[in-house]
């Protein structure tokens, strides 16, 4: 995309409707059917976003994908998922899926079209949701023309987020570049995320027609109001703990999600029982010592 983009909702748009590669493709068509019902209903959009999107081989990583359903009877049929995506959303699952010859795999969060929307508004003190979804993404798919435009919508809403946050901790007449990552860096330090410090430039140099866009198209919007960061890295760790403990029993497919992780960074192969795989929490326990001593963990 080279020519400048006259409204926000046009530059969204123009990047969401760009192309994924197949295998992304195939990953949300699998991610989609395990939330649909019987005739077909259930989830509105499936976004992708996230490293394979700028240029990391799929093999490699692993895809992220968010499904966007139309309630939280879609996201589960179990009970406390449902509670679970209602008081700490998104649910997260892992997806693995062979094609053509190839293992892929897939990280996606679960949660309602109309959820996803609230976590994007500038009154959200953490920015979980918006920080991600400011940056480009794609609609891999949608169900109608209704439900795209609701999530292009949200979209959106994520950007005047971050850009209006941007300004204001980057100051009057700021660069859009320099308050890109700043807003970056702050968003980063309210999760418990490995990012060293030269990540939020990466990201920006990597999106910047991008980002000097949305800046330009939110200059008439007013900055945030003061928000004490110290607070929102607090409470954003807090809330870090608090999903990666729902996802020790919601993460669907996890134990093989966190086999391969180990045998991709380790070299040591990791096989996994059908009842270590219902059990995830106990086989670590029991695996752990067996594989210290292979030398996956250093």
């Amino acid at each position: 995309m080279t020519e400048a983009p006259a409204t926000l909702r046009d530059l969204i748009e123009r990047q969401t409707a760009r192309p994924v590669q197949a295998q992304i493709a195939a990953l949300a068509d699998a991610a989609r059917a395990l939330h649909e019902g019987a005739q077909g209903k259930g989830v509105l959009a499936v976004l992708a976003y996230g490293s394979t999107l700028r240029g990391v081989d799929i093999a490699e990583s692993l895809a992220d994908l968010y499904v966007l359903t139309e309630d939280f009877g879609a996201v589960s049929s179990h009970p406390l998922a449902r509670i679970g995506c209602r008081l700490a959303p998104p649910n997260v699952h892992y997806l693995q899926l062979e094609h053509e010859g190839r293992t892929l795999r897939a990280k996606y969060a679960c949660l309602p079209l109309a959820q996803f929307a609230r976590w994007m508004q500038g009154d959200t003190a953490n920015p979980y949701f918006w920080a991600r979804f400011a940056q480009p993404c794609r609609i891999v798919w949608s169900r109608d023309e209704q439900a795209r435009e609701a999530t292009i919508a949200a979209l959106a809403q994520a950007v005047r987020t971050m850009c209006a946050t941007a300004r204001a901790l980057a100051g009057p007449g700021a660069h859009w570049r320099k308050a890109w990552e700043k807003a970056l860096a702050a968003t980063y330090g309210t999760e418990l995320r490995p990012e060293g410090a030269g990540r939020a430039g990466d990201i920006v140099a990597h999106n910047a027609w991008w980002c000097e866009q949305t800046f330009r198209l939110t200059r008439d919007d007013p900055p945030a109001a003061a928000i004490n960061w110290r607070w929102r890295r607090i409470s954003g760790k807090a809330w870090s703990v608090i999903r990666l403990t729902k996802a020790a029993f919601t993460f669907t497919g996890g134990a093989d999600y966190i086999a391969w992780k180990i045998e991709r960074h380790s070299g040591v192969p990791v096989k996994l029982s059908p009842w270590q795989r219902r059990h995830p929490l106990l086989a670590a326990i029991w695996l752990a010592p067996r594989l210290l001593r292979k030398g996956a963990f250093r």
